[in-house]
């Protein structure tokens, strides 16, 4: 397949609008772009991440599935950053006591694929995970 270049566009639901805008501006850094009373857009690494209000349902139980020895949360969405980007945010997200779901750690180490990786919710229980390679010609290797 042919690399792709183009910026992803993705909109999530959040129950708390106020508290999802300052974690994704001010705990993750992204910068701010169009709003209204219902949504507000972020610049997320490059690409457009739009958080929309959605009244509280009853959630059901986070499900997850092992990887490497962890349980990884499904659904989940991020962004692969350098190796020195992703642990200057993971020590910002521990500075603000970010509860991680899987704490950064390396995955697959000494394997096809190594990367650096980390999980974590939203305040609204969207579940991220961000990830590095040393060597980015990883990201697809079989």
């Amino acid at each position: 397949m042919e690399k792709m270049s183009n910026p992803f566009h993705l909109a999530i639901p959040v129950d708390n609008l106020a508290a999802c805008r300052d974690f994704y501006k001010n705990s993750l850094g992204c910068e701010e772009g169009r709003s209204s009373k219902l949504w507000v857009d972020f610049n997320f690494y490059g690409h457009q991440l739009v958080i929309h209000y959605k009244p509280k349902s009853d959630q059901k139980e986070l499900h997850t599935n092992p990887v490497d020895g962890k349980d990884v949360p499904v659904p989940h969405f991020g962004v692969v950053l350098s190796w020195d980007a992703f642990h200057i945010l993971a020590e910002r997200l521990k500075h603000k006591n970010i509860e991680f779901i899987i704490e950064p750690y390396i995955r697959f180490k000494g394997l096809v694929g190594e990367q650096a990786t980390m999980f974590f919710l939203d305040p609204s229980g969207n579940a991220l995970e961000f990830k590095a390679f040393k060597d980015m010609n990883q990201l697809f290797a079989k």
